[in-house]
């Protein structure tokens, strides 16, 4: 039994793309920069910042942000190895599949469907409601009865501009993922100039004194913080996802994981300065903090871009999120873990039609009806075990001889790996137990699928 549940795949076949369907190779580095910084930059700096600054770290919510990128840079290294070595698409389900086995990919696979899955569905609540305000300001309000979660005690059913988003987003990328990258370009652009119109506008109103005391609940609100802003660079394993269909992925994978990764967290920490310093940390722990301290100094105007902003950032957001689920899907269904449909590709359009508008559904289900603000670490878990897996699968996978020479290696080899594992595992400790409940639940089902259904459907069998 233990033969099946941890049989590998090999390299080579993989490499030499043995019997499978494959994707098309599109997208270079400067697209995968694109598709990073879209995922990563969304509530994460237009949310985040206000309500872990005035609950857990104050304006020591720099070092929070800092902390967090460097373990994902850590792993960002780890994924971009692999990602260079096996350009195929799955992510760590696919290089999980390579070093530990069949279950042991499957159940990586489970925690990134849940990572993806209510990383879109929150994100689309929070896009709802930023567009609301968005649409007040000018004087359109949408009937409370249909603009929120499911709540009868407050008058809502059906949140369907959430809805709306993550079904406009599945069409978009039934086109394809040039036409995807290229509407995602265009977007990444408008949010990066509406984050930096904030700050240069903003540093004018800082006032030091606000940054006193910079500690205020010391360092371990610091960690505490770290674990909490980890949700704000989730996406950019969702570029790894794209490996399959990238141009040259020995270059131009690292560059884009480990690019976006720089971009986004220079921005994180100049947003956080500004925002800490305009305001004390005590006055930030608002759903929508960016426009609100434009609202304090009397710059209202940059409020409302600011709220468009906020508005389009969320959009690419759902789009590269749901990109990497459905992908996600296509590499589950093309190992026969998952039905065969999850795998097939349109004649038309070369995209996974069928599984795109699968995980539409369901996500579109989660976002509609159920209110999603405190699954934020159920989130974090899901990437959390991804990446301890990839951490430490690369010190397995340098012990494989077929590795084509030239990829992306990672410095200070093992150590920087190892290292990365054990932060992954230390954040994951800062988790609350009932997010521990939660994932032990959802993985106890995963492993029923798989016994149920997977273990005999695998194309290893064959």
């Amino acid at each position: 039994m233990s033969k099946i549940l941890f049989r590998r795949k090999k390299i080579e076949d993989l490499l030499q793309n043995k019997g499978t369907i494959q994707l098309k190779k599109t997208l270079g580095a400067f697209d995968l920069i694109l598709l990073g910084v879209g995922a990563i930059v969304g509530t994460g700096i237009f949310i985040l910042p206000g309500t872990v600054a005035a609950t857990h770290a104050g304006p020591g919510i720099v070092f929070s942000f800092i902390i967090a990128a460097i373990v994902c840079a850590f792993a960002g290294m780890c994924y971009s190895e692999f990602a260079s070595s096996v350009p195929v698409t799955g992510s760590a389900y696919t290089y999980g599949y390579i070093v530990f086995g069949e279950v042991i990919a499957w159940l990586v696979g489970w925690a990134l469907l849940l990572e993806y899955g209510l990383a879109v569905a929150a994100v689309a609540t929070g896009w709802s409601s930023y567009l609301n305000s968005l649409l007040a300001g000018f004087h359109i309000v949408l009937p409370s009865a249909i603009s929120g979660a499911f709540n009868p005690a407050s008058g809502t059913y059906i949140n369907v501009p959430a809805i709306f988003i993550i079904f406009a987003t599945a069409f978009l990328l039934t086109l394809g993922i040039k036409e995807s990258t290229r509407f995602n370009s265009w977007m990444v652009f408008l949010k990066v100039a509406v984050i930096l119109l904030f700050i240069g506008v903003g540093v004018f109103y800082v006032k030091p004194t606000n940054w006193e005391p910079f500690l205020p609940f010391g360092i371990n609100g610091v960690f505490s913080g770290a674990a909490l802003v980890f949700f704000a660079y989730l996406g950019f394993d969702a570029v790894s996802s794209a490996a399959e269909e990238v141009k040259n992925p020995q270059r131009n994978m690292p560059i884009g994981i480990i690019g976006s990764l720089l971009i986004c967290t220079v921005l994180y920490v100049a947003v956080s300065m500004v925002l800490t310093g305009i305001v004390p940390y005590q006055d930030l722990n608002v759903s929508d903090p960016v426009s609100y301290v434009m609202q304090l100094v009397h710059q209202d105007w940059i409020a409302g871009i600011i709220s468009l902003g906020a508005v389009v950032g969320m959009m690419t957001v759902i789009l590269v999120m749901s990109y990497g689920g459905t992908r996600l899907l296509f590499a589950l269904g093309r190992d026969g873990l998952l039905p065969k449909s999850m795998a097939e590709l349109s004649p038309k359009f070369k995209t996974p039609v069928k599984n795109t508008w699968m995980f539409a559904l369901l996500v579109a289900f989660c976002a509609g009806f159920v209110p999603l603000s405190k699954l934020a670490e159920l989130v974090n878990m899901g990437t959390l075990v991804a990446f301890t897996i990839v951490s430490i699968g690369v010190v397995f996978l340098r012990k494989h001889k077929n590795i084509p020479s030239g990829g992306f290696k990672v410095p200070f080899f093992p150590v920087l790996p190892i290292l990365s594992f054990l932060l992954c595992l230390f954040l994951i400790s800062q988790l609350s137990v009932l997010t521990w409940i939660a994932c032990g639940i959802w993985f106890i089902i995963g492993f029923i699928v798989y016994m149920v259904y997977g273990q005999k459907h695998s194309k290893m069998n064959k």
